[in-house]
């Protein structure tokens, strides 16, 4: 099912635009959401990391030997025989052999393991892993490969991207209990850090909508205690800034100073699900520029969504220069059919839907059913009841996977300490899977994010 944001008329008011919307709550499709055990969550992340460090490299007291000649020579033309001997003294052994006669290697018996953690949440099944079902979009296919980057971070001492906070400006998330407003089951209390209402101007960013919540989970739903779905960047903090009312709009005013307000506030990554009308120019929105240029002074990269009008220009905010825009893949891997393309697209991630008909791209079957929606877990027909509801696609939903992984890289320490917005780009850019032609494109920019290859320390930095 694919579904667009309708665009208001074009005043200087400009009201930004949430860029999935929500279907009724009876096309939910999730299993009745339930409260996690205290710290499970955090438990699971901490023990896969004992374990991804504790993983050993080699049997021990094993080398694998290789002849090639000699009392163990096979015939002509034969493929080299290979033995697995039992030793007491390795570094011994290993010298005295190499020494041998028609030994052609002696190595440890290396130990290979299992690609990617595989955490045991269960989607809307009743089966450890489930979310596999239905998070295609953090799979290795036509996804980021989630499951890779959650091992580098886990490797790096950093699991889901802890200490990197993420500004989420939506509208809102469902963060805490407060009247008639319930903190989501999957998403852990200690995950949240202070934000603000410019809505309402308080200091309560509840979410009215869902939308903002949705976008939240894809960024840190909780992972590996055994609710729902997963996270990208599991262990970040999340700082919810609610700039979108109930309907999913927000003016100008509210957006840039829910902006000032993440970047003063720690945040090192903001994401900005919703863009403005296809005529709204550069020079009617100079309040929200000035806001992003002030992030960017402060060393905070923003991440915006190119827009869902299949429009060819990327719409604003996401078309700064000081923004990396976000347009929308299916899960066929093609570009999608409601996606804004152009000249200031810089890469692209999972955000459901139906594919554009590309002529000659093998990944779009535009005549064919469409791929699934993105699904998190968000409330459904009132702020108290969660589900994993369908309907929700668009570059709305692609924007906090790059979001998302951005955290990752600057978690992962492999552009140093405090890396610069340009540097985060690069790396998020130069690791992007090519789609479409060669290079950057309009329709994919530098092609669709990879987690686990923008964090892997074995691809150098360039």
């Amino acid at each position: 099912m694919t579904l667009r944001s309708p665009l208001l008329s074009a005043t200087l008011f400009a009201s930004a635009l949430a860029l999935a919307l929500p279907v009724a709550a009876s096309g939910a499709s999730a299993r009745p959401a339930q409260a996690a055990p205290a710290g499970a969550a955090g438990a699971a992340a901490t023990a896969f990391a004992a374990e991804a460090a504790a993983t050993p490299r080699y049997r021990a007291g094993e080398l694998v030997v290789r002849y090639g000649g000699g009392a163990h020579a096979s015939s002509a033309g034969a493929v080299p025989r290979t033995r697995v001997l039992k030793v007491r003294d390795v570094a011994a052994a290993e010298q005295a052999l190499r020494k041998r006669p028609g030994v052609l290697s002696v190595t440890r018996n290396y130990v290979a393991h299992i690609s990617g953690w595989v955490p045991s949440d269960p989607g809307n099944t009743a089966t450890p892993g489930g979310w596999q079902t239905l998070q295609w979009n953090f799979l290795l296919d036509t996804g980021v490969d989630a499951p890779d980057a959650w091992v580098h971070l886990a490797q790096a001492g950093k699991p889901g991207g802890k200490g990197v906070t993420v500004a989420v400006l939506d509208t809102g998330v469902a963060y805490a209990n407060r009247g008639r407003f319930r903190k989501s089951p999957d998403l852990n209390q200690k995950r949240f850090v202070r934000g603000w209402d410019f809505v309402n101007n308080d200091p309560y960013p509840n979410d009215d909508f869902g939308h903002g919540t949705h976008v939240a989970s894809t960024i840190a739903e909780g992972t590996g205690n055994a609710i729902g779905l997963t996270g990208l960047a599991y262990g970040v903090k999340i700082m919810p800034v609610k700039v979108l009312d109930r309907a999913g709009e927000g003016d100008s005013q509210q957006i840039a100073d829910g902006i000032r307000f993440a970047a003063d506030h720690g945040a090192q990554v903001i994401n900005l699900s919703f863009e403005f009308p296809s005529d709204i120019t550069r020079a009617q929105i100079p309040n929200i520029l000035d806001a992003i240029r002030h992030a960017r002074r402060k060393n905070v990269l923003v991440v915006g969504a190119s827009g869902n009008a299949a429009a060819a220009a990327v719409a604003y905010p996401a078309r700064s220069n000081d923004v990396l825009s976000v347009g929308a893949t299916t899960q066929h891997g093609c570009q999608a059919d409601y996606s804004n393309e152009g000249t200031d697209l810089d890469v692209v991630a999972p955000g459901g839907g139906a594919d554009a008909a590309l002529e000659g791209d093998p990944g779009c079957r535009p005549a064919e059913p469409a791929g699934l929606d993105i699904f998190q877990m968000t409330f459904t027909s009132s702020p108290s009841r969660f589900g994993l509801p369908d309907g929700y696609i668009g570059t709305s939903m692609a924007t906090p996977h790059v979001s998302a992984t951005a955290a990752l890289v600057i978690a992962s320490g492999i552009l140093g300490a405090h890396p610069t917005p340009a540097a985060i780009e690069r790396r998020l850019e130069t690791t992007a899977t090519d789609l479409g032609p060669a290079g950057q494109d309009p329709h994919y920019g530098w092609g669709r994010i990879s987690a686990a290859r923008a964090t892997d320390p074995a691809i150098p930095v360039t």
